[in-house]
């Protein structure tokens, strides 16, 4: 209800080909933010393969439009420039990012999902005015995660909103598939755009703007890019409406993966920060 005609802005921008541009990602992002009334406010850019910004050039343009907007309303803006050249953290797909989301609240997150939350909070909070600095923002973050008080906090956001806090309470699909390894080796490589276009055929996102979305179905990835696996292990878990669909997903998803003899180099989930 912030901003009632970003909704059907985003659901054009779909399907007329601007979903990468510039000045309507930044209106999108930044009239959300300004109008729910914070005065310190972080942003999490996304750069890479699975991004609408596929360079950290790109990424920092798109960076200082916002941080332009933000300054010109009087708020404290900081951009995070963040890896997305694999899916972050393991799940795919609206219930399950959910149940990822609760999870990383109790302190069970995936790790790279696990650094992005505890960076973000930490920048936050030392560009409010808490008087604190990075390090004692995130020392904070990683208490309230550890006492139980990051999930009591969802727990209240839920109920004060009329929700229902139990995981319970999310759909899930009723055929569960595992994507096995072909071979030995280590993971060099998963293309979050490959990754997404799977989920996005299984139901999981808009292919058109009329189309309903499955909250249920999607990917988990259980091996991402540096982790090894021998051959016959779980890649992946599909969660889908039906075992053709869960079929079908599976190939694609295979063509997200590439495995190689050697680990990859290791590449931070924050490669850059502005402010």
């Amino acid at each position: 209800d912030f901003v009632p005609a970003d909704k059907r802005l985003y659901a054009l921008r779909d399907v007329t080909a601007t979903v990468d541009s510039y000045p309507l990602i930044a209106s999108s992002i930044m009239s959300k933010k300004i109008a729910g009334g914070a005065n310190a406010i972080v942003l999490d850019v996304k750069v890479g393969d699975g991004a609408f910004m596929k360079s950290l050039e790109d990424a920092r343009t798109l960076a200082e439009v916002m941080l332009d907007l933000g300054q010109r309303s009087g708020r404290e803006v900081v951009c995070l420039l963040t890896d997305m050249d694999q899916p972050l953290g393991r799940a795919v797909g609206n219930a399950l990012e959910i149940r990822e989301a609760v999870a990383t609240l109790r302190g069970e997150g995936p790790p790279d999902f696990v650094e992005l939350v505890l960076a973000a909070v930490a920048r936050l909070l030392a560009v409010s005015d808490l008087g604190v600095d990075e390090a004692e923002g995130r020392a904070r973050a990683e208490r309230a995660v550890a006492d139980g008080s990051a999930f009591a906090a969802y727990e209240r956001w839920i109920r004060a909103q009329g929700g229902d806090p139990d995981e319970g309470a999310l759909p899930s699909a009723p055929v569960v598939r595992a994507v096995e390894s072909p071979a030995g080796g280590f993971v060099a490589a998963l293309e979050a755009v490959r990754v997404g276009e799977a989920a996005l055929h299984l139901g999981a996102g808009r292919q058109t703007k009329d189309d309903r979305i499955d909250h249920a179905v999607g990917i988990v990835c259980l091996r991402k890019r540096g982790d090894r696996v021998n051959a016959g292990e779980p890649l992946a878990e599909i969660h889908a409406q039906s075992e053709e669909a869960a079929r079908q997903a599976a190939q694609e998803l295979m063509a997200a993966y590439e495995l190689a003899d050697e680990p990859p180099p290791e590449r931070p989930v924050v490669l850059d920060v502005l402010s």
